[in-house]
């Protein structure tokens, strides 16, 4: 029912996804992307307790460069875009729900705008818009051009063999159990928020291109599909009145905020989830209804 499983894309590299499969597919699958310095074990609790895994196919990649696609080369929006459209076909899936977190939610919008016809509905978990930025997101702003070349300095000694042999895998769900009883704490910000943290587990290059990747703006005028956004309170990394403001331009867009940091699914996982299941339940129900008899 649950698998790990892989598949090569078109330019050779090796990718892989879990993939949840119900016994009788009714639903629209959903496919969750993970957000920076992340990979698909991010949505272990979503995947465990929605109601959607009992009629839905339920897909969670680990982008080009994470986890189980480990790649030293360049990986972008596009690419992981393009990523995404083959995953897609992989799966004999003509069109989805497409969701994901923080880094996820801005390629979640990438992937509407550059393929709208694989894109029935959108499930944006903590989105990080340019203009909504705050603390050190905000602060990397100016510092775009000289993040460009650190990235190619990295590539290129990636390309002469000079990178680290071995990256300590990343399981979310035993990090999350780690923190349990201890969410918004301090001690939760240090493993959460460290860089030093998360540089253990990837490829340096493909840490400091996440955040450029972050700081890209947003096609949000290209955008066609219906969506949900649900947005932090906290304000760790960006602004909810600023980010729904920017997001209003989507069409037949929904907000819900929780009171959370910026990790939702850490967080607030049941809440999240109760959000994402009924929003994609009732998409399904108007998709039926429009269908022809």
């Amino acid at each position: 029912m649950d698998a790990v499983c892989r598949f090569r894309a078109a330019d050779g590299v090796e990718l892989g996804y879990r993939r949840w499969r119900p016994r009788a597919e009714r639903g629209m699958p959903l496919v969750l992307l993970h957000g920076a310095a992340s990979n698909g074990t991010r949505w272990w609790h979503f995947v465990a307790t929605t109601t959607l895994r009992h009629g839905h196919r339920l897909i969670r990649p680990d982008l080009r460069g994470h986890g189980l696609s480990l790649w030293r080369g360049p990986a972008d929006m596009a690419r992981w875009s393009d990523d995404l459209a083959e995953l897609l076909d992989q799966e004999r899936i003509p069109r989805a729900h497409i969701g994901g977190h923080c880094l996820g939610a801005n390629l979640a919008l990438h992937f509407a705008a550059r393929h709208p016809g694989r894109c029935a509905g959108l499930v944006l978990i903590e989105p990080m818009v340019r203009s909504a930025l705050v603390g050190t997101l905000a602060r990397l702003r100016p510092l775009t051009p000289l993040l460009r070349l650190l990235v190619a300095l990295l590539r290129g000694g990636n390309r002469l063999g000079l990178h680290r042999r071995h990256l300590r895998p990343l399981d979310l769900e035993a990090l999350d159990r780690s923190v349990q009883g201890a969410i918004g704490s301090s001690a939760m910000l240090r493993r959460y928020g460290s860089p030093w943290h998360d540089l253990r587990t990837l490829p340096s290059a493909q840490y400091l291109a996440n955040l450029l990747e972050v700081l890209r703006p947003l096609p949000l005028a290209r955008v066609r599909s219906p969506g949900l956004a649900v947005l932090s309170r906290g304000r760790l990394m960006a602004d909810p009145a600023r980010t729904r403001a920017a997001l209003a331009i989507l069409p037949g867009i929904e907000f819900v905020e929780l009171d959370a940091r910026h990790w939702i699914p850490t967080e607030q996982p049941d809440a999240m989830r109760e959000c994402i299941d009924a929003w994609v339940l009732a998409h399904d129900a108007t998709q039926d209804s429009l269908a022809p008899e």
